[in-house]
């Protein structure tokens, strides 16, 4: 499985931005999908993630309120809406596919990851 993570880049406090992620694969639309973040120095973490089918979506509670994920199985695409960014809301981005059709928030239950995308949030 392929993914290819856009969207990233540089915008104030408070603004918006939407990252996408396309899957070449069919075995996206029986997948869950999430999102997660890496800023510089940390670790990983887990962001958001959504069923197969989009019917339960999870979210980090840095991000509840703020960012939304979405799903549109016909396009093979995955997105996360980022709303009132905050600088801590600094890192790359990367999407992945999970084994399974869970919105899974556990980093091992993904198998298959994107390059990233850069997201920087100025104050």
């Amino acid at each position: 499985v392929q993914l290819q993570a856009s969207g990233g880049g540089f915008v104030q406090a408070g603004g918006s931005l939407r990252l996408s992620c396309v899957a070449t694969d069919r075995t996206f639309e029986w997948s869950g999908m999430g999102w997660f973040r890496q800023a510089s120095g940390k670790e990983r973490s887990f962001v958001a993630a959504i069923s197969a089918r989009g019917s339960r979506t999870r979210y980090a509670d840095s991000v509840k309120e703020r960012f939304t994920i979405s799903r549109d199985n016909i396009k093979n695409t995955v997105y996360l809406q980022m709303n009132r960014l905050e600088p801590e809301d600094t890192a790359v981005y990367y999407c992945a596919q999970a084994y399974g059709s869970d919105a899974a928030t556990a980093a091992p239950r993904y198998t298959d990851w994107g390059q990233g995308t850069l997201v920087t949030v100025s104050s």
